[in-house]
């Protein structure tokens, strides 16, 4: 008993630290005529859209993505989240859904919705960070938020409780303990959640339980409502109140794709005399070869632009970022042949290992492998599903990878689209190899830190022999994309 403690001691001395400076406002703004007051304790609502509970247009019935509808409502949603709802203040937290904690329809697709409905309005965000030199190095701001979405069970995944994000069921308890630690702190500010109505719908109900004199709505209004409790501190001499104040956005977004501000500079792909160099790695099946798939292409691309200054990271990618994930549809519209009949990343909940420091950086959610091609798979109503049967950053990871798509007939005959950890795939592509008679002596090149436009494809044709290359690319040149997010 005296170790858990001490355990929870720990724990709360290292969320109050998060708590109290992961957001906050880097300016104070005057507030806006029917925006929260930021002196209180504002627990906001999104409700995003899923199968059981949507705005007509906003999911696909099919792949249980959101539509190109669904998208347009999230963006615009995010700059009326910003504007009326937090008076252009800056969120202190954003805690969204386990995507692999809601599966839907026979195929068990994740619910990707709620991440996604939530990640403009982070672009809109600003957070302050150190860089590689952690205490001592200078801070660079961002436009750019950590989304927290990790697993709060220890057997499904690296978690600590402030990085927790929300479960779709409420039977494990781990979302009311989210709640009551943010309570316990009694931090004013903004603590904004993603969810789907039945995971809003529960919270708000496990919030009653305190506040008694709450009246909350009882059915689905729609994707346009947001909801928020807002709770007055409790201080020496006077206990917190709370009060519902509900939002309608009455927004209209069409139902074509986004259609960004300004277009994108492009930029060539990897030529003889460009950077990275052009390489294209063979390597022909044998007897340790056996069970390896066939007639499969695998085009892997890197989370978009995430590292404005070294070591800087957050989890998510800045605002630059969303730029190239949402051109990348039209992108690589007719660049792909064949063209991705489903799409992959690693589990968005997955925590990745950082390190505490003075200006905020820590665990967090490891959301941009996914966040970046979520608009692709949106855009052409394709599967998106997510890898969780391993962690990302364990040390068996590339083998992992390996077996995982390469040896099992499930993948034979797909061609699949798969954003990943750029640092992992020469690691992936030396494993592959070392499947082959004599592969292992083949060197695999690095992916340079600065490269996120390069495609490797990667080719198993009928018999099992492999080809990995490089001459593809997304054509989106990083240079040129701006340092704040599209407003749309």
């Amino acid at each position: 008993m005296k170790s858990v403690a001490v355990i929870w001691a720990m724990f709360l001395m290292v969320a109050l630290t998060l708590l109290a400076g992961c957001g906050g406002d880097f300016t104070s703004p005057p507030i806006i005529a029917g925006a929260l007051n930021p002196s209180n304790i504002n627990l906001i609502f999104v409700v995003s859209p899923d199968l059981a509970y949507d705005t007509p247009g906003d999911v696909q019935p099919d792949t249980a993505n959101l539509t190109s509808q669904g998208l347009n409502r999230s963006l615009q949603m995010a700059s009326y989240l910003k504007h009326q709802v937090l008076g252009e203040r800056n969120a202190t937290r954003i805690y969204t859904l386990q995507p692999m904690s809601h599966l839907q329809t026979a195929n068990n697709y994740p619910d990707m919705t709620a991440i996604t409905y939530i990640q403009q309005f982070a672009m809109l965000n600003q957070i302050n960070l150190t860089g590689a030199g952690g205490y001592n190095s200078p801070l660079y701001t961002a436009n750019s938020f950590p989304l927290n979405a990790s697993y709060a069970d220890p057997a499904l995944g690296e978690q600590a409780l402030p990085y927790q994000g929300l479960e779709f069921s409420a039977t494990s308890h781990n979302n009311e303990l989210l709640l009551g630690t943010l309570l316990y702190f009694n931090n004013p500010g903004f603590y904004v959640f993603s969810a789907p109505w039945e995971t809003v719908n529960s919270l708000m109900a496990t919030l009653k339980k305190q506040y008694t004199d709450l009246t909350l709505p009882t059915a689905y209004t729609g994707s346009n409502q947001v909801f928020a409790i807002s709770i007055t501190p409790k201080t020496a001499t006077t206990a917190a109140s709370a009060s519902l104040v509900t939002f309608n956005s009455n927004l209209t977004p069409p139902a074509s794709y986004p259609v960004l501000p300004a277009p994108v500079a492009s930029a060539a792909c990897p030529g003889p005399n460009t950077t990275p160099a052009l390489f294209n790695i063979t390597a022909t099946a044998g007897a340790t070869t056996t069970g390896i798939n066939t007639n499969q292409t695998m085009y892997l691309i890197r989370h978009a632009e995430a590292h404005p200054w070294s070591g800087w990271d957050d989890g998510n990618f800045v605002a630059a970022g969303q730029w190239r994930a949402l051109a990348l549809p039209n992108a690589l519209k007719g660049k792909l042949n064949p063209a991705p009949s489903v799409v992959y990343s690693i589990d968005p909940a997955q925590l990745y290992p950082g390190s505490l420091t003075i200006a905020g950086n820590s665990n967090f959610s490891y959301v941009r492998p996914s966040l970046t091609v979520a608009p692709y798979a949106i855009a052409n109503n394709l599967p998106y599903y997510l890898v969780s049967e391993f962690w990302l950053f364990g040390a068996t990871s590339p083998a992992d990878m390996v077996q995982y798509f390469f040896f099992n007939p499930a993948f034979s005959g797909k061609t699949i689209l798969l954003a990943w950890e750029h640092g992992h795939f020469p690691p992936i592509i030396t494993a592959l190899l070392a499947k082959y008679p004599n592969g292992s002596a083949q060197s695999v090149p690095s992916w340079p830190g600065t490269d996120y436009d390069t495609i490797w494809r990667v080719q198993l044709d009928g018999s099992g022999n492999l080809t990995v290359d490089n001459a593809l690319c997304e054509g989106i040149d990083s240079a040129s994309l701006p340092v704040t997010a599209p407003q749309l």
